[in-house]
C-alpha cells in the first residue's frame, strides 16, 4: 500500500484540475457537457479522498515534521502557479472570444468569402437578421460559413432557431416543411424576408442581393436562328454541352430574370428588356431582326453578342456599322492552350481599367474563338477587354489551314496579342436616356455548359451581363468552388472529435504522466 496515496492523489488532481478547466472553457464557448464537468469534480473528490485515508498516517508524521513546512512552501508555490496558468488561460479565452482573427491557408481561398460577397457586406446600408432554422452543431459547415457573414458584416445579425421550439414563427412564416427538413435559411430587413434552401455562398449572397434590390432586370437570348438554348422542350434548364443552360442559371442566382426571345414572330425588342444575348446564331436573321436590334441598342438597349468562327450569320454588317469588326479568322496559340489544342488559347491579358475585367486575375479559356477588333474612326466608344498570349495569331488562310492540315503564322495573319473581346458604349444621335452599351466576343463556346466553369469563364460571362445593365456594385469574382478534399461530420461525430481533442486526449496523456511518475518513484524507493 506504500506509495497508493501519492498515485491517487495525482491522478485526482489530474480530475479536479481537468473538471475546473472545463467548467471555465464553458464560460466562454458552451461546448462543454455537465456530465463531463461534474465527473471530473466528483472523480477527483474521492481520489483525493481516498489518497488522504490511505496515506493518513504518512500524513500525520509530516505534519510534525520539518518536512511539512518545506512541502508547504513547494505545494504553495505549485499551486499558485497553477492557479495563475489557469488565469491566463481564461484571460486568453476571454480575448479570443471578443476579437478574433481568421487566416484562410488554403490554395484556392475556399474558405474566405468571395470580392463580391464582401462589397455587398459593405454596402448594406440598414441591418440584416440571417436566421437560420437549425441548430448550429447540426450542419457544422453551414455554420461556418454562416459566421464568415456575421463576422464579415456590421449589419449581420446571426440567429440560430430550433423549428421544433417554434411552431408559431414557423406557421406565420408559412415555411415549407420540406425544405426546413433539408435546411433553410432566412435573411430578413424590417419586415422584409428571403428563404434560402441553397446554403451556399452563392445562394446565401444571392438571398441578400434579392431582399436588398428593389426591382428584377430582365435578360433576354435571342433563339429561332439555331442560337445556343438555354431551356429544354419541357422548360428545364438546357442540360447539353452545347447549350447554355447553366449561363442563364448564372444570371438567375444574380437574380436577373432571364427568358427566350424569338424576334421572328414579335418584331421587336419588349421594352422590360435591360439587356439581349445573342448567343452563337448560325441561321440568318430576317431584315427586320437586323432593324429591332439595331433600333433597341440605339435607343439606348444592352446588347451582347457572341459569335463563332464562320458562323453562318449575316450580323457582321449591322455590328460593323457600331464600329466592331468580326474577323474572318481563327485564333491560334502553341504556347498559352489548353489541352495542347492550339484552338483553345487561354486569354493572356485583360483591359485594367474596364469594369467588366478590372477584378480578373485568372485566366479564362476560348474554344476556336475569331479576332474582334475595334474600327478606326466608328461610331462607339469600345476597347479590347481580352487578348490572346503574344505567341498567337489569327489565321486568316483558313481554306489552305483545311487543305493542308496545319496553321501557320503567314503573310495575311494578324500577329499576337489577338483581341477576341470588344465592350464600350456607342454614339448615336438624340442622346437616349442611357448610353447604348456592347459586348461583342468571337466565340459562344466559353459560356456553354461545357466550359462556363472552366477557370474564370463564369465570372467574366456574368460581369460582362451586369455591366450591359449598369449593375456595376455586382461585378466582382464570385464565390469560389471548393475543389480541396473534405471530411463532411455530422453533429455527433463533430463533438465526438470536439472531445476528443480538448478533453479525452490530453487528460489521458496526464493520467498517463501521473502513472510513469508513480512508476518510476517506486522503483527508486526500491
Amino acid at each position: 500500500m506504500r506509495g497508493l496515496g501519492s498515485l491517487l492523489g495525482g491522478l485526482g488532481l489530474v480530475a479536479v484540475g481537468f473538471g475546473l478547466l472545463s467548467a471555465l472553457l464553458a464560460i466562454f464557448q458552451p461546448i462543454t457537457d455537465l456530465v463531463w464537468v461534474i465527473g471530473n469534480l466528483v472523480l477527483g473528490v474521492v481520489l483525493l479522498s481516498a489518497a488522504l485515508f490511505v496515506s493518513f498516517d504518512r500524513v500525520r508524521q509530516r505534519l510534525h515534521s520539518g518536512e511539512a513546512r518545506r512541502v508547504g512552501k513547494y505545494g504553495t508555490s505549485a499551486l499558485l502557479s497553477t492557479l495563475l496558468i489557469i488565469a491566463l488561460l481564461g484571460m486568453f479565452g476571454f480575448l479570443t472570444n471578443r476579437h478574433s482573427k481568421r487566416w484562410d491557408w488554403t490554395e484556392g481561398q475556399v474558405n474566405t468569402l468571395s470580392d463580391q460577397t464582401l462589397d455587398l457586406l459593405q454596402r448594406l446600408e440598414a441591418d440584416v437578421v440571417i436566421r437560420a432554422f437549425f441548430l448550429e452543431g447540426e450542419a457544422p459547415a453551414v455554420a461556418a460559413l454562416l459566421d464568415r457573414y456575421a463576422h464579415m458584416g456590421e449589419r449581420i445579425e446571426l440567429v440560430y432557431v430550433d423549428p421544433n421550439s417554434v411552431p408559431i414563427l414557423i406557421e406565420d412564416l408559412r415555411l415549407d416543411p420540406d425544405a426546413l427538413a433539408k435546411g433553410l435559411v432566412r435573411v430578413e430587413q424590417g419586415d422584409a424576408g428571403i428563404e434560402v434552401t441553397d446554403l451556399t455562398e452563392s445562394g446565401i449572397t444571392n438571398g441578400l442581393l434579392r431582399l436588398i434590390r428593389s426591382s428584377e432586370k430582365k435578360v433576354y437570348f435571342l433563339s429561332g436562328h439555331n442560337e445556343r438554348p438555354i431551356a429544354d422542350t419541357d422548360g428545364r434548364p438546357a442540360s447539353g454541352k452545347e447549350s447554355m443552360g447553366r449561363a442563364a442559371e448564372a444570371l438567375r442566382n444574380e437574380t436577373y430574370a432571364v427568358e427566350s426571345l424569338s424576334l421572328s414572330t414579335l418584331g421587336e425588342i419588349p421594352e422590360d428588356a435591360d439587356a439581349v444575348i445573342v448567343a452563337g446564331p448560325t441561321q440568318p436573321y430576317f431584315d427586320h431582326e437586323q432593324e429591332a436590334l439595331r433600333r433597341y441598342l440605339e435607343g439606348g438597349g444592352a446588347l451582347f453578342v457572341m459569335i463563332d468562327p464562320r458562323a453562318h450569320t449575316n450580323l457582321h454588317p449591322l455590328i460593323e456599322s457600331w464600329g466592331v469588326l468580326l474577323g474572318d479568322d481563327v485564333v491560334v496559340d502553341e504556347v498559352r492552350a489548353i489541352f495542347n489544342k492550339a484552338t483553345m488559347p487561354l486569354a493572356a491579358g485583360y483591359a485594367p481599367d474596364h469594369p467588366i475585367t478590372v477584378d480578373l486575375s485568372e485566366t479564362t479559356v476560348f474554344p476556336m474563338v475569331r479576332s474582334v477588333m475595334v474600327a478606326q474612326n466608328g461610331p462607339g466608344d469600345f476597347e479590347p477587354i481580352v487578348q490572346t498570349g503574344a505567341e498567337s495569331w489569327a489565321e486568316r488562310d483558313l481554306d489552305g489551314w483545311r487543305e493542308s492540315g496545319r496553321a501557320e503564322l503567314g503573310e495575311g495573319d494578324f500577329e499576337g496579342p489577338v483581341p477576341i473581346a470588344v465592350a464600350g458604349t456607342l454614339g448615336v444621335a438624340g442622346e437616349p436616356a442611357l448610353a447604348p452599351r456592347l459586348v461583342v466576343v468571337g466565340d459562344s463556346d466559353f459560356a456553354s455548359n461545357e466550359f462556363l466553369e472552366a477557370y474564370r469563364n463564369r465570372d467574366f460571362f456574368v460581369n460582362s451581363v451586369n455591366w450591359l445593365v449598369g449593375d456595376v456594385e455586382q461585378i466582382g469574382i464570385r464565390p469560389r468552388l471548393s475543389r480541396a478534399s473534405r471530411f463532411e461530420l455530422d453533429s455527433g461525430q463533430f463533438r465526438f472529435v470536439i472531445y476528443l481533442s480538448l478533453f479525452i486526449l490530453p487528460e489521458a496523456i496526464a493520467v498517463l504522466g501521473v502513472v510513469t511518475w508513480w512508476l518510476r518513484r517506486g522503483r527508486a524507493e526500491l
